[in-house]
């Protein structure tokens, strides 16, 4: 996409043990209803291209249903219904992105995938208590680049809904 560009700097884990606030952190994005999001680059294992999932008897409306990675059954999330953006029908266009998180695997539905950024800890931010629900929040922190706002998944917060598609 024309309005991310490639920052620069080493692949870091975002564990921010050791970690200066100067340092940068990869983070893959893209886009989800019409926004855009991130994630730390160390925890994405494939990105694939859209892959009708068996579907699951009643699961919930966030769980698309399950894929085969290399014979290994991976639920789906629909991560605009997640985060209660528009969701729009699923097409050919959509990409998966398999991530691990905690031994888990799971597949994130995103509209496009979009750019490598390399913020660092400093352009970084935390959301304002507003926006969390609950104990934690999915979005972990944001950033601007160029004119578009990009935030950073808290990948962790999604691990109960992968549990309630088991």
């Amino acid at each position: 996409m024309p309005y991310l560009q490639d920052l620069g700097g080493p692949i870091k884990n975002d564990t921010g043990e050791g970690q200066s606030n100067a340092e940068a952190v990869e983070l893959l994005t893209g886009l989800v209803g019409g926004e855009v999001y991130a994630i730390d680059i160390g925890s994405a294992r494939e990105i694939r291209s859209w892959t009708l999932p068996s579907s699951l008897p009643d699961a919930p409306l966030h769980v698309l249903g399950v894929i085969n990675l290399c014979g290994v059954v991976v639920p789906l999330l629909n991560l605009a219904a997640c985060l209660g953006a528009t969701t729009r029908t699923e097409s050919e266009r959509n990409m998966i992105i398999v991530v691990e998180i905690d031994e888990t695997l799971f597949g994130l539905l995103v509209d496009a995938v979009s750019d490598i950024i390399a913020p660092t800890g400093d352009e970084m931010q935390s959301p304002p208590d507003a926006a969390k629900s609950g104990d934690q929040s999915y979005v972990r922190a944001s950033t601007l680049v160029g004119e578009k706002m990009v935030r950073k998944l808290n990948l962790a917060s999604f691990l109960p809904l992968v549990q309630d598609a088991a």
